[in-house]
């Protein structure tokens, strides 16, 4: 096998969580131009659906929408159940799913925090058990959860306790089913983005250029597509020998 065909993933299908916009589609468009089939799953059934069509012609690959709201074990079943029935195989879950909210400490409602530890953490760890399950049972799989450098700084100006605890509660998750899966042929691997300009990620706005963008030592965001060939290595052969790792994409951010 040639370095640019351990990249391939021709004859491989992948799910990803909230993918039919944003990062989520730049990460289902990259694993399809990479040669895999894809489910786009998310709560909204419609956009998933107009998603995967829009790919499907665009790569010419098979791409099924559905809804799939991680809180709900079923539907993270039937998705899996999505991805047999249009191609007969799962090979590669991406994580991709989240929320986040701006709000200090102080300010933050239970039911706030329960939100998004429901969707970053809880429904990342249905998903993997549901994916898990089924590649324990097939000699292995990928898993690409996508992290945050959230989970390594305390972002500014903007007070996010919820996700930043969530993101590190991910990061950890990794390592731990990375050490326990990789007997079952299993890896488990996380990608940390810095800043994306994305619909979740207001990047444009004044008030947060200085912290966000000037702060950084490329002084620059990233766009969805940028973070996306991190995932295709990952989710390949390319990356055969990894397993536990947190790779971060912040343009430096971090750095300081």
């Amino acid at each position: 096998m040639s370095v640019l065909d351990s990249f391939s993933l021709a004859g491989r299908t992948a799910i990803v969580t909230g993918g039919y916009r944003g990062l989520g589609m730049a990460f289902a468009r990259g694993l399809a131009q990479a040669g895999a089939d894809v489910v786009i799953g998310a709560r909204d059934e419609a956009a998933s659906r107009e998603a995967a069509e829009r790919l499907a012609e665009e790569t010419g690959r098979t791409v099924v929408g559905v809804a799939l709201d991680v809180v709900d074990r079923a539907a993270c079943e039937r998705a899996r159940d999505a991805a047999l029935e249009a191609t007969g195989r799962l090979d590669i879950l991406v994580n991709n799913a989240g929320t986040c909210y701006h709000r200090p400490a102080l300010e933050v409602p239970d039911e706030e925090w329960r939100q998004v530890f429901d969707i970053n953490v809880d429904g990342l760890w249905r998903m993997s058990r549901v994916a898990g399950e089924h590649f324990a049972t097939t000699g292995g799989g990928a898993i690409v959860n996508i992290g945050s450098i959230s989970a390594q700084i305390v972002n500014r100006p903007q007070q996010q306790p919820a996700y930043n605890a969530s993101k590190a509660a991910v990061h950890q998750l990794t390592k731990s089913l990375a050490a326990e899966w990789a007997p079952l042929g299993i890896r488990v691997n996380a990608v940390a983005p810095g800043y994306v300009k994305t619909e979740m990620a207001p990047v444009d706005e004044p008030r947060f250029r200085q912290h966000w963008i000037e702060d950084a030592p490329m002084q620059r965001y990233a766009m969805p597509e940028e973070i996306a060939p991190t995932v295709v290595y990952l989710a390949s052969d390319a990356s055969s020998f990894m397993t536990g790792s947190v790779v971060v994409i912040d343009g430096g951010y971090t750095l300081f």
